[in-house]
């Protein structure tokens, strides 16, 4: 009797298993968040999350858009307001308002079709090595990176491949307008500026904090925290070993969505999905999961995040801007940096 009862349980249990949801999510591969979180949220909803990275956000969103036809996955995490018009365009996204966006701040709120959910926001700037410049002097205006006294020692992300290296650039439109951006990015490349393909290349191959050599790096203004966060060291430092390098107008505001994509079977599941996403608990996990700022307003900010500054003078365009001009900045700053035209020669195509 009782092996036929736990034959009977055991069946049961694989058709529960057989009938539960799995959900795949895209995203990039900066995701993380506690897995004690995750196990609740599946135990809790039935839903299994399987999660698909699909490199920077750029690269990530690319593979959303040619998958478009077959979807690679229910949902797409991690694009952001400098993807975002991209996103919308190519008309992937799934429209869902989320009941748990009352508790989201309103200036994230930048799609008013309710396709893309923000998440999270923050602020790509420039970060730089404590160590490599104490007793030196730290550039105080954008245009100084490019300065003989700070040759090669910049490295940066490219624009067309990754997010923060977009946001950069952008920022140095925002700031030197169309004219100085491109006689900026003409004069950084003379000087030796390193161009990679991502984030995670740059800060842990070539910054110095990692053994590169380059002290500065574009990163995020919580990288310090996350430094301090997650060192090592015996004491633990007081202050973070590295820090922002607010020059006025070179960081760039920067908010990160969700969004359901288009030929989901798995809707419903999806939108629980999205709005667990904005649940408080998961939202006080992100700080230190992610290292950026949770887009719920009641959401509590971990004692660390005392060193992830908000920048005083942050760059800002708008989604329309960026949507209208975006493949152009990048075109012709790949012309200027990567192949070597000037500046006015490309300027002068426009």
């Amino acid at each position: 009797m009782w092996k036929k009862l736990w034959i009977l349980l055991l069946a049961l249990g694989l058709q529960l298993a057989l009938a539960q949801t799995t959900l795949t999510v895209l995203t990039h591969n900066s995701w993380s968040l506690d897995k004690n979180l995750i196990a609740q949220f599946e135990q809790a909803s039935g839903i299994r999350l399987r999660f698909l990275k699909g490199g920077d956000a750029g690269e990530m969103l690319n593979k959303a858009i040619l998958s478009r036809g077959a979807p690679i996955a229910d949902v797409i995490y991690g694009f952001d307001n400098t993807l975002l018009s991209r996103a919308l365009q190519a008309d992937i996204l799934w429209p869902y308002r989320s009941p748990e966006l009352v508790n989201v701040r309103p200036e994230l709120r930048l799609d008013q079709t309710y396709r893309a959910t923000p998440v999270d926001f923050g602020y790509v700037a420039l970060n730089y090595d404590r160590a490599f410049f104490q007793g030196k002097p730290l550039p105080q205006r954008f245009t100084e990176l490019a300065s003989p006294e700070f040759a090669r020692l910049l490295v940066v992300q490219n624009p067309a491949t990754s997010s923060p290296g977009l946001a950069f650039l952008l920022a140095t439109v925002a700031t030197l307008g169309e004219e100085g951006y491109l006689s900026f990015w003409e004069e950084l490349r003379k000087n030796g500026v390193r161009v990679v393909s991502g984030w995670s290349e740059a800060y842990y191959t070539h910054f110095t904090r990692a053994g590169g050599d380059r002290p500065l790096v574009v990163s995020y203004s919580t990288s310090p925290a996350a430094e301090l966060y997650y060192s090592e060291a015996k004491p633990k430092p007081s202050e973070p070993p590295t820090a922002n390098l607010f020059l006025p107008g070179s960081a760039f505001f920067q908010v990160e969505y969700v969004g359901i994509l288009r030929g989901t079977r798995n809707l419903s599941a999806a939108q629980r999905f999205v709005d667990w996403l904005l649940s408080k608990p998961v939202q006080e996990n992100i700080p230190t999961q992610m290292w950026v700022y949770p887009a719920r307003r009641d959401a509590a900010l971990p004692e660390v995040f005392r060193f992830a500054e908000v920048p005083p003078q942050a760059a800002r365009l708008t989604p329309q801007q960026i949507a209208q001009h975006r493949d152009r900045w990048i075109r012709e700053w790949t012309q200027v940096v990567l192949q070597g035209q000037s500046a006015e020669a490309v300027r002068s195509r426009r």
